[in-house]
């Protein structure tokens, strides 16, 4: 059995995707690998392999230690996605950038979920040898089409009609996430009812928070901001949902896009270079605002298209499937654990 220690503070803070990574991935190894890994959470004895889920410093000073083993972190940003999320000083913003890249540094191993950021960790000197790509992926038993029935019975207890077109979109509330477009796509379409569930996890740090708590306190009739949302209860919104958006400038790999596959959801995403390999595929892909706007009034106007990109979510729910992806894992940790063994 081998042991390995995961060092995450994660969940300290609600509503962001890094937390919903690493409570999946722990019960992924829970229920496809019994017996295979012994798993301690934020333990310092000695270990295997230490994998790092956030860069705490308390973390970093513990990879100075020969007790750690194999050094692998998960990267889940990189300094231009946490310049586009966080509003800092200039000397904060400096000293965080520096840090994250020191940390990955660290590393003797690093995982991506997006092959698009292997080249971007090799702009900061990273040896693209020492990445290895490994994509996100959700759970069946908790994100999953709801029968028809289930459906309308949800709807109503939304205070939904059913003929309602529901547009849903899910992530914190900041500028990165494109929530200006989504609260415009709902002053365009007054007939349609849009539904955004994430809120400020960072509080006032969180850039765009000004005009976006005013946009907020202030948006349109037909569109709902639940805040944060109990991850449990996320699957309710996407059933409910015609179609989830999300009109991000900036991911990784968006572990809301991944719920949405696995409950048979149509995506909509922004047109971008970074999902071309991981999500372009499955999904609707739209420029910009006006792009977005066109394509929602296509796909309410075309039920057969919407039943396409239903089928092209289940699809990427078998692409990006946890029984596949728990031999990917089991597979690196194993060959991980021997690479340290050697060392």
């Amino acid at each position: 059995m081998i042991d390995i220690h995961m060092f995450s503070s994660a969940d300290k803070v609600a509503g962001q995707g890094v937390g919903a990574v690493y409570t999946e991935l722990l019960d992924l190894l829970d229920k496809y690998c019994p017996g295979e890994f012994r798993i301690s959470i934020n333990q310092y004895s000695a270990s295997a392999i230490s994998h790092y889920h956030t860069i705490d410093p308390a973390f970093y000073a513990s990879t100075f230690s020969k007790r750690r083993g194999r050094k692998i972190g998960y990267v889940h940003f990189l300094p231009d996605t946490l310049d586009q999320s966080l509003r800092l000083p200039g000397i904060a913003r400096w000293s965080l950038d520096k840090y994250v890249i020191a940390f990955y540094k660290r590393m003797d191993t690093l995982v991506v979920v997006n092959p698009n950021f292997i080249p971007k960790l090799a702009a900061y000197g990273i040896d693209p040898k020492k990445v290895t790509y490994i994509p996100n992926f959700v759970s069946r038993e908790t994100f999953y089409p709801a029968p028809t029935a289930e459906k309308a019975h949800l709807r109503q207890q939304y205070g939904l009609r059913p003929d309602d077109f529901v547009v849903f979109g899910a992530g914190q509330v900041q500028d990165r996430k494109g929530v200006d477009d989504f609260i415009a796509l709902a002053k365009r379409n007054p007939d349609m009812r849009f539904i955004w569930a994430g809120g400020f996890s960072f509080g006032m740090i969180t850039n765009g928070y000004d005009h976006l708590k005013s946009a907020v306190a202030n948006a349109p009739d037909n569109l709902t901001f639940t805040g944060i949302v109990p991850r449990e209860d996320m699957v309710d919104y996407y059933n409910i949902a015609d179609v989830f958006l999300l009109p991000s400038y900036e991911e990784l790999f968006p572990m809301a896009v991944l719920e949405a596959f696995s409950t048979e959801t149509p995506v909509m995403v922004r047109d971008l270079a970074l999902y071309d390999e991981i999500i372009a595929p499955f999904a609707v892909m739209a420029a910009d605002v006006n792009a977005m706007d066109q394509k929602l009034h296509e796909l309410r106007a075309d039920p057969a298209a919407l039943a396409h990109y239903a089928e092209r979510s289940q699809a990427a729910a078998a692409t990006y499937s946890e029984a596949r992806l728990a031999r990917v894992w089991e597979h690196f940790y194993r060959t991980q654990a021997a690479l340290g063994a050697g060392q």
